[in-house]
């Protein structure tokens, strides 16, 4: 028992992420790490962080600073920061933080098991954050429930889009291979994964490294052919890239989400001129239109306060979301992101006003969620059971719901199916987020 190691990992930031997490705990778990939820336990502690605005930053280095003092309090005795806070602030952490003792970046995980054991000899607190831009193919250990995994199908991007630095941390945009992900979500299914959700920083890129245009439709038709798929989500799909025929295979193929997710941010075309935003105004309301004809549930993003967002452009985009009525939301004050163009605009809008707008986008959105569940009510709705309330209540999702960014249903049964099981639910009441039902 004295030779066994503990390895605690806390993941921040988005599920593209998460996946990295998941290939580095796969790559420890091979040289014989065991892993442990307790960091208090672990001998090594692993934060990988984000860096994509200001409050992931600043959670990451609180995560950081805290998982640091185990050091003293356990039995901590390396911590490893990994991800893209590592990739962009290297020196800075190094300089900052002395209580880290090895430093890595989004593309060096291969190297990680050698970089601990050396570091764990050495306390020499190596740096791995070079730009190099592979994809790192291993076992995953999920940190997922077993019936809900993320499959990525790129890395980068190649948008540039004014506020936002994800290519400055993560390089330019290149597809997985095909092979490598059909595999990945044929393993996966055979593991007991029920859901699978493909990701990338833009999805509807894929395939634009060999032609000129999206090749997802076609891929997704492969995965949800493949047997033990009962659901196919794909997240972070672009206007100008998001097709008819992509819109028809997620409505027609059967155990295909009937959900859009459309990063749109921003409706005048002006301000998305300014974002550097591929596609116009006419392009959402096109992909919004189709998806609408074919009852896909729709689900975007925003950002309010832009540099140079005027009253008038903000309320056309309050007008537009009361028009269009998007299912799901989430929204977001511009946060200035060093060395993007965005930054260096100089009419940058005041704190307190971008929160008031931020406030008024979010009291419509409410009322607009809201009215978009009370239509659901009478329906009946395949869900999949995620688990239980303190209220003995069993909770869900159906296909119109991602994981961790949507709402839940909450439903009463005559029995208490398990986690991954699916049951048809009618719901017979809602909330401004949540539904409630009966099994049926």
């Amino acid at each position: 028992m004295t030779n066994q190691r503990y390895v605690g990992m806390i993941s921040l930031g988005c599920n593209k992420n998460r996946v990295d997490s998941e290939l580095a705990l796969g790559l420890l778990q091979e040289r014989g790490w065991l892993f442990t939820g307790d960091p208090a336990q672990a001998d090594v502690l692993m934060v990988n962080t984000c860096g994509f605005i200001d409050p992931a930053k600043e959670e990451s280095i609180d995560t950081i600073l805290e998982m640091a003092q185990y050091k003293q309090t356990g039995r901590c005795k390396l911590l490893v920061v990994t991800g893209c806070l590592a990739q962009r602030y290297e020196k800075s952490l190094l300089e900052e933080i002395p209580e880290i003792d090895l430093l890595m970046g989004v593309n060096q995980y291969e190297q990680l098991a050698d970089a601990i054991e050396e570091a764990l000899v050495s306390r020499s607190r190596p740096s791995l954050c070079a730009e190099k831009f592979d994809f790192f193919e291993h076992d995953r250990v999920l940190t997922t429930p077993s019936y809900t995994a993320y499959t990525r199908i790129g890395d980068g991007c190649d948008n540039r889009c004014t506020f936002c630095a994800i290519p400055l941390i993560r390089g330019h945009y290149r597809s997985r291979s095909e092979d490598r992900i059909l595999t990945e979500v044929a393993k996966l299914a055979r593991q007991g994964v029920r859901e699978h959700i493909l990701v990338a920083q833009d999805t509807t890129r894929w395939g634009t490294d060999w032609q000129e245009h999206t090749a997802l439709p076609d891929l997704m038709r492969k995965a949800a052919a493949i047997e033990g798929v009962d659901w196919l989500r794909v997240l972070y799909c672009y206007p100008d890239e998001t097709s008819e025929e992509l819109l028809d295979v997620i409505a027609s193929t059967p155990n295909i989400c009937k959900y859009l997710d459309l990063p749109i941010q921003h409706v005048n075309d002006r301000i998305l001129r300014r974002m550097h935003r591929r596609g116009t105004s006419a392009d959402i309301r096109r992909c919004i239109r189709m998806a609408r004809e074919r009852d896909l549930t729709l689900r975007t993003s925003i950002i309010v306060g832009f540099p140079g967002e005027t009253e008038a452009e903000f309320e056309e985009l309050l007008a537009f979301l009361k028009e269009v009525e998007f299912d799901r939301l989430g929204a977001f004050a511009y946060s200035a992101e060093e060395d993007t163009p965005a930054a260096r605009m100089p009419d940058q809008i005041p704190e307190e006003v971008k929160q008031e707008r931020l406030d008024r986008l979010m009291t419509l959105q409410q009322e607009i969620s809201l009215k978009c569940n009370l239509r659901r009510v009478g329906t009946v709705e395949k869900v999949l059971v995620t688990d239980r309330d303190d209220m003995g209540n069993i909770l869900g999702r159906s296909q119109r719901e991602a994981p961790e960014t949507d709402g839940e249903i909450l439903f009463t049964g005559n029995r208490i199916p398990a986690p991954g099981e699916f049951v048809n639910v009618k719901i017979t009441r809602a909330d401004t987020y949540d539904l409630m039902g009966e099994m049926v």
